[in-house]
């Protein structure tokens, strides 16, 4: 058992332009799109993502709804009206989803590695606003990495785990419901504002917290379930189970990020291995998400199924313990056995021991922490109560991805905030695909042979051969092939798409 497994992170950027409020948001994340693909030669429209084996509406529950039935929202099958949807060599998918620009970072198989990637985005993000800026005819734009507008709409920052398909859904269920209620104590990114319209004035942590109304269900824009039931694995079926987490907030903090990364694949490692004896099941779960949000103090009791009374940090403790001692058992998690899942386990237990103690020593590493120092700042500056609308921009102005506007920026820029991935690194993911998936081999032959692409997806990548009719497929199903070791050396000797395709024929033998 260890942290290490196939992992990644979806994130739905605000979008805004100054002194128009009803600017077409569709258009704008389009433009944003554009706006970065065209710079760096990468083709947009046409068929530039391949749908052919998603199936946004089957259940892990056994069956598939209609499509008749389904709410547009979820069909993620079909290309949006911009045509704005581009794989980058960096083996990332950036396109406008749901009327926001989305980057859906690479596959990776660590938390640093998804911290890393991650944070590529945002320099994505960052680069498509300052070319829209100077681009005659074009409104400039601002964007976000945030969850909420503070006005009532909510966008996603999604998790993918890949799972072991044997595994029973009602064990995923069971085991993850109460952990994903209460890790927003570390995950959380803190907002100005109680219920979805932010009506109520107060702090509270989650931004996504209160967009929660059921338990379990397939919904990712409306009644939106803390566990998500979508059965899309992007690799072998009969294999691989893809945990789609729609309930995360996003992170600027290095540390809560790669927790969230962390905390969850260890919790799933013991939900796999059927290692997680204890029923931590909660009387309500939706109410109790919601109560742990609306406390910063972190001392309100969540009641448990069995009637039991326990503080969310005291629920975190148990996920912790429980992962500690598997781990202890197997003689595993130390620094020669991974170091990954050593950092987790040490971030884990000084994060949780920080909070216990005096939350605010957590304010360089959790993101809610960090916000409202600052918010407490301008309120004991000014005067202000938690329904001033200037503590809703600063709330706002918190996420802003230029390092000028960007108060958690210019917080790290100041040497404020531990950074875990240095700038050199982030950089580099920019247009680099990890090493160690299938991402390597998606980002590299679009790096060599752009033109060539026809269509790309998380599972595969088509090639339009010079010559020949027919469209070639290269699938794509197990996600730790196609890396720089499996396939490396035949790229490095092909000088085209037709040697590769044959040397890759010859490999699969």
């Amino acid at each position: 058992m260890s942290v290490r497994r196939v992992m990644g992170i979806e994130t739905e950027y605000g979008i805004s332009v100054p002194g128009d409020p009803a600017a077409n948001p569709m258009i704008l994340s389009g433009h944003v799109v554009n706006a970065y693909a065209s710079a760096h030669g990468v083709r947009s429209g046409r068929a530039s993502w391949d749908y052919a084996d998603e199936a946004p509406l089957r259940d892990a529950r056994g069956f598939e709804i209609s499509r008749a039935l389904a709410d547009p929202g979820q069909l993620t099958d079909v290309e949006d009206p911009t045509l704005a949807n581009v794989v980058l060599t960096n083996g990332a998918r950036l396109y406008v989803d749901h009327a926001h620009p989305e980057y859906s970072s690479p596959e990776v198989t660590n938390p640093r590695a998804a911290v890393t990637w991650d944070r590529a985005g945002e320099l994505i993000m960052l680069e498509a606003v300052r070319r829209l800026q100077n681009r005659p005819g074009l409104p400039g734009v601002n964007l976000y990495k945030n969850n909420t507008d503070g006005k009532g709409a909510s966008y996603g920052t999604h998790e993918n785990y890949l799972m072991r398909r044997e595994t029973p859904f009602a064990d995923i269920v069971r085991h993850l419901v109460p952990f994903f209620v209460v890790r927003q104590v570390i995950t959380g990114s803190g907002r100005v504002g109680i219920g979805q319209d932010s009506r109520t004035p107060g702090f509270q942590l989650s931004q996504r917290a209160d967009f929660f109304e059921v338990e379990v269900g397939l919904e990712t824009t409306l009644k939106r379930p803390i566990i998500n039931t979508r059965d899309e694995p992007h690799a072998v079926a009969d294999l691989y189970r893809r945990l789609h987490v729609i309930i995360g907030d996003a992170n600027h903090c290095d540390v809560a990020n790669l927790l969230k990364l962390g905390m969850t694949s260890l919790v799933l490692a013991l939900i796999e291995d059927r290692a997680m004896t204890k029923d931590l099941t909660l009387a309500k779960p939706v109410a109790t998400l919601h109560q742990v949000s609306h406390d910063p103090t972190l001392q309100a009791k969540v009641t448990l199924r069995d009637g039991g009374q326990m503080t969310a940090l005291e629920l975190l403790w148990e996920y912790h313990d429980a992962v500690a001692a598997y781990l202890d058992v197997r003689g595993l998690g130390g620094e020669s056995d991974d170091p990954h899942t050593a950092e987790v386990m040490r971030l884990w237990g000084d994060v949780l021991h920080r909070l216990e103690t005096d939350p605010s020593t957590c304010a360089a590493d959790l993101d809610w922490v960090a916000k409202q120092q600052v918010l407490e700042g301008y309120r004991e500056r000014d005067g202000l109560d938690w329904s001033d609308p200037r503590l809703r921009a600063v709330d706002i102005q918190w996420s802003d991805v230029r390092p000028e506007k960007g108060l958690f920026r210019r917080l790290a820029d100041r040497g404020r905030m531990t950074m875990l991935v240095d700038e050199a690194a982030v950089e580099a993911a920019v247009t680099t695909p990890p090493e160690d998936t299938r991402a390597w081999f998606r980002g590299t032959c679009l790096d060599k042979w752009p033109t060539q692409i026809a269509a790309a997806s998380w599972d595969s990548v088509i090639f339009d051969v010079p010559g020949r009719q027919a469209l070639q497929r290269v699938p794509m199903l197990e996600p730790e092939r196609g890396t720089k070791a499996h396939v490396g050396a035949i790229l490095d000797r092909s000088p085209d798409v037709i040697t590769l395709l044959r040397e890759l024929d010859a490999a699969a033998g």
